[in-house]
């Protein structure tokens, strides 16, 4: 007699007396990470990322896979989770990549670079492009498996103590920017800082430094820029798409089943798509209110823009000269940035253009 159809006549008490058992799958034990963010929880946006993800994460194992989140500062400082996922101290952090430009350049691409890609382009040079192969390739040196979470759109330019009327107000301009823009900053005469998001307030307050810039309204009113100055420039040249990553420390990943492997890969790509709506979302209605309290919004002056744009494209040439790391997935970036922007002038500007011109 066949094994199932025994099976299935004899019933559970005849199995047993026989001896034979059918298989009985095992229960898959629980697992308990921990992520490290670089972020403040009270910025719900771009910490609010890492929530998101840990609530997938959670959902789609139907329990059996738990993150716990961690604001910057708690486990480790906020520019020290590269080492902390390198190292195995947590399996994973939620960090803006240009902030360990310092490490290697070449860190700063997986964010944003002056005079980048917007956030779509991002999108299409990860998901469809070489962005995403590249860089696993380069975090294999760092023990680290990247998935891209979250993105908050073009940035605003900045909080200025002093009015910006030219290139010429940049010169000795203490600014705190966020990691690679400071090295364009610098070589057009402004003296970059670089201060953890929960530190920005107290420095610009106190006068330490003369300028600051974040993300944009929603997240820039929370921290209250505004109580210090009302003068609020765009856009960050800096700053066209900056993406944010969650890093996963590589032997942690690879001593997943398939299964949540898949999960991790979901989760992320679920949180990735929420932060820019949350941004786009919340950024019109916060920008109204500043407004309303006396902030006055100016265009980034069109010499300052330039001298950045020649100092930045002198500086991919001098590192592509010496950073190998740099050079290969920079010519892949490059290329797919001179084809991206070559469509979005036939379409997305020309639509932009017409659009923001009826002032709806």
């Amino acid at each position: 007699m066949e094994r199932r159809k025994f099976i299935q006549q004899a019933g559970l008490a005849g199995i047993l007396a026989t001896g034979i058992a059918p298989a009985v799958r095992a229960e898959s034990p629980a697992i308990r990470w921990r992520l490290a963010s670089s972020f403040p929880k009270t910025l719900d946006t771009i910490y609010g990322a890492a929530e998101t993800f840990a609530a997938k994460v959670k959902e789609m194992s139907g329990g059996k896979f738990e993150i716990s989140v961690h604001p910057g500062g708690e486990l480790m400082p906020p520019f020290g989770v590269v080492d902390g996922v390198q190292q195995g101290t947590v399996e994973c952090a939620h960090t803006a990549p240009y902030y360990f430009f310092g490490k290697d350049e070449t860190f700063a691409m997986d964010c944003a670079i002056p005079f980048g890609l917007n956030s779509r382009q991002m999108n299409a040079w990860f998901y469809d492009g070489n962005g995403l192969s590249l860089f696993r390739e380069f975090y294999k040196n760092y023990n680290i498996v990247n998935f891209p979470m979250g993105n908050t759109g073009a940035q605003m330019g900045g909080w200025y103590r002093k009015e910006v009327k030219s290139l010429e107000d940049i010169k000795g301009l203490k600014m705190r920017i966020g990691g690679f823009g400071g090295k364009v900053l610098e070589r057009i005469g402004g003296v970059p800082q670089n201060i953890p998001g929960g530190e920005i307030y107290q420095a610009l307050e106190k006068g330490t430094i003369d300028a600051t810039e974040w993300v944009g309204p929603y997240d820039d009113q929370k921290l209250g820029f505004h109580k210090v100055t009302k003068n609020y420039v765009y856009p960050a040249w800096w700053e066209g798409g900056p993406q944010l990553v969650l890093y996963v420390n590589s032997k942690a990943f690879e001593g997943l089943s398939a299964e949540n492997k898949a999960i991790i890969q979901a989760a992320s790509t679920y949180a990735h798509v929420e932060m820019q709506a949350r941004y786009d979302s919340r950024n019109p209605k916060a920008i109204k209110e500043l407004i309303a309290e006396g902030v006055t919004l100016q265009q980034m002056p069109k010499d300052i823009m330039d001298a950045a744009f020649k100092a930045a494209e002198e500086l991919y040439a001098e590192l592509s000269e010496k950073n190998a790391n740099w050079k290969k997935i920079y010519t892949d970036f490059a290329a797919f940035r001179r084809d991206a922007n070559q469509w979005f002038r036939v379409t997305e500007f020309g639509f932009d253009s017409y659009m923001q011109s009826q002032k709806l």
